[in-house]
Formats: C-alpha cells, structure tokens, sequence
C-alpha cells in the first residue's frame, strides 16, 4: 500500500520522483526475474538492441545478459514495434495485448504518414502478402518493400513496407536483440513467431489466422485491451496525466476512457495543478526517501514515458539528451533526477567510463558514481582494465 497522502492531494515533485523511481525498481535492485521485470516495466524501449541489458541491470540484483538471451531465443520476450510506434520489449503475453490496444494508434500512424501515398492500394491484399511472405522468408523492411513493389509498382517500396509494418504484428527475431551478437532486422509475423515454438503451421494458416484479425476487432475488445495497457503504465510510471499516457503510448483522445474508468482509479493534483491518476494503494513513497545514483541506458522509457518530464530531467536538458534525429543518449542519475550522460569508450584491453555532467556533481556524489559505475564497467567489459573519468560540465 501507498504511504500515507497529504490531505490536498498534492503531490510534490520530488514525491512524484521518488514513486517513479519506486516503479521503476530504481530505489533499489529488485530480486524479481527478467520476464517479471519486463512485464512490470510494461516494456522497455529497444530502438536499439544492447538498451534492455543495461535498463535490466540497472534494475535487478545480479542480472546476467544470458537470462535475456535465453528469454529472446526461447520466445518468452519479444521485439516489436508497439508505444509510439517504436520497438519495445515485451513478454509474448504483452505482445498481444499491447498489439491489440495500439491499434487505433497503428492505423492513424499509417493515414498520417502515407494516406495520400496508398491510393490503389487494397491494405487487406497487403497485409495477407506480407503475411505470406514474412513467414516463409523472415524478411528485412528493404526485401519486404521490394516484395509488395512486385504487385504495386507504381508505389514506393519503402511506403509499402513501413505500410505493412504497421498493419501487421512483426516480430523482430534473434539474433538481432543477443547480447555480443549483430545481425540484419529480420521480422516474421508475431503469430508465426510464437506459435513456430509449440507446433508448425503453415505460411496459409498463419495468414487465415492474421487476415481474420484484420477484418477488425471487435470495440469493446479494443477497449479492454487499451485499459488493460494503461493501468499497467501507471503500475510503472504513475501517478500520470491523460496527456502523459498519450504520450507513453501514442494513443490519442484517451480522456472519454479514464473518466469512465475513473471511479476505478485514484485522482491527484501536482504542483502546478495538472490533474494526475494512479493505482489505488500504489507505492508513493516519501520525498525524502534516499536514491542512489543510477545509470539509465540509452532510450530509457522514463525520459520517453511523459509529457511533463519535470519529475525526471528538467526542461532545460531535453535538447541534451534526446538529439534532433530521434536519439536518446545514456543518463545518469543522483538523488533521482538526470544529472548528465555517460559512454564506454573501448579499446583492445580497456574500458573507460565517461560521464558528461550537465551541473557540478558533489564530492560523495562522485564517490558513489565512481562505484556504481565499476559495477557498471564489470557488466559491460568484463574482461578489460577499468577507468572512470569526468568531464567538465556541458
């Protein structure tokens, strides 16, 4: 149960902080497994494939990147693109859940961005050959466009391809996403993907599956789902605003759904008087609840997950951190808030831990960043000498 509230149910920024931080299993490591924190997490963002290791490490007592690795090869965590149409971690489960409440949101990302570009194109046709094709030949987005171009020559392969992108659940599959492994972005349909692990169906029981699917699914599913994926955003983020849940999921017009869900929520105000909804009896712990220094990898869904980004990074830092082509640099963290960023720079025999501060750091600041950050040079480059060096404020 949450901590005892204040009588105007305001909270304090520092308040909204350290629950974030409780949430995100940031005040101290938690002991649950990788599937379990996946799920609490309700995802972690994996733009970029070595992300969830560190997002995982920072989070979980003793976390070894081959728990992860056995949880991708086995089929158990999945990366595909779901919130904002980006591509997250998330257990199978989620997988379809998330998939089926983002739906809305997958079909207005496809009229926005190449409504006009489609004209002749039956989206059902589209989705049944990428169907056909991606589960026979796991597939890159380029041999996917120059697939579908085959029967709509007159459009671009690369509209086609992101088309059908958002139209089908496509999983992104190993070796991609291994940790120490590289490899093309191969995508095969999520139904394939999860049902290839328990007994073979074909390339036309998957498309019969997938294509029943598209005919639509049916309003009230769609909104249980959407509930279902919400109140697992504020298990992991709340207390949150409507506009910070549009944010999170690129979903829109979500203010009919939480006034009718309200009666089933708690309902706070922040400093400024936005209005903030919650879990009843989520942790909120006190403000003045310690935070140790913390590492965040790249693309960390705390600094993706809000409108109001206040309780983790101040506005002024934004520019700093998430670059102009989409690019969210690696944090650090002390007394909870972002403080600076950070890189491991590698040569043949050793890794150096080097972090950028945006404001003066304190003296035993530094001495816990130091630790942390051997703990950190230990996961990463176990087998190389370690350095920690800091440079002078951005």
């Amino acid at each position: 149960m949450g901590d005892l509230l204040p009588t105007n149910r305001t909270l304090s920024l520092k308040r909204l902080n350290r629950a974030l931080l409780e949430r995100q299993l940031l005040l101290q490591r938690s002991r649950i497994s990788p599937l379990e924190a996946i799920e609490h997490l309700a995802g972690i963002q994996s733009q970029a494939p070595m992300p969830p290791y560190y997002a995982l490490w920072s989070r979980l007592e003793n976390f070894e990147p081959g728990s992860l690795v056995k949880l991708l090869a086995g089929r158990q965590a999945i990366r595909i693109a779901l919130m904002r149409s980006t591509i997250h971690l998330v257990s199978a489960r989620d997988a379809r859940l998330f998939r089926a409440a983002l739906t809305p949101m997958m079909e207005r990302t496809i009229n926005s961005f190449n409504g006009k570009k489609l004209h002749g194109v039956d989206l059902t046709q589209l989705a049944v050959k990428t169907i056909s094709y991606a589960t026979e030949n796991a597939v890159t987005f380029e041999e996917l466009g120059k697939h579908l171009h085959q029967y709509w020559p007159e459009h671009e392969p690369s509209v086609l391809s992101s088309t059908a992108r958002n139209l089908v659940p496509l999983a992104q599959i190993p070796p991609r996403g291994l940790w120490g492994q590289g490899g093309a972005a191969r995508h095969v349909p999520l139904a394939h993907w999860l049902a290839s692990g328990r007994d073979h169906q074909t390339s036309e029981g998957i498309t019969k599956v997938c294509t029943i699917n598209l005919a639509g699914t049916a309003r009230g599913d769609t909104d249980a789902a959407i509930k279902s994926m919400l109140f697992r955003y504020l298990g992991a983020f709340g207390p949150a605003s409507i506009k910070d849940m549009q944010v999170w999921s690129g979903l829109t017009r979500l203010k009919p759904y939480i006034e009718e869900w309200s009666s089933e929520l708690e309902c706070f105000k922040d400093e400024a008087g936005n209005e903030l909804y919650d879990l009843p009896g989520a942790p909120l712990p006190p403000e003045d609840t310690p935070a140790p220094p913390r590492y965040l990898s790249e693309f960390d869904n705390m600094l993706l997950s809000y409108y109001d980004r206040k309780r983790i990074m101040p506005a002024a830092y934004k520019s700093k951190i998430i670059t102009i082509n989409g690019l969210v640099r690696s944090t650090f963290l002390t007394d909870g808030f972002v403080r600076g960023t950070w890189t491991i720079e590698e040569n043949k025999d050793a890794a150096t831990l080097r972090l950028q501060p945006f404001e003066p750091v304190s003296d035993d600041d530094l001495v816990a960043l130091r630790e942390e950050g051997v703990r950190l040079l230990r996961f990463a480059a176990p087998d190389k000498q370690h350095y920690f060096e800091v440079d002078a404020e951005s």
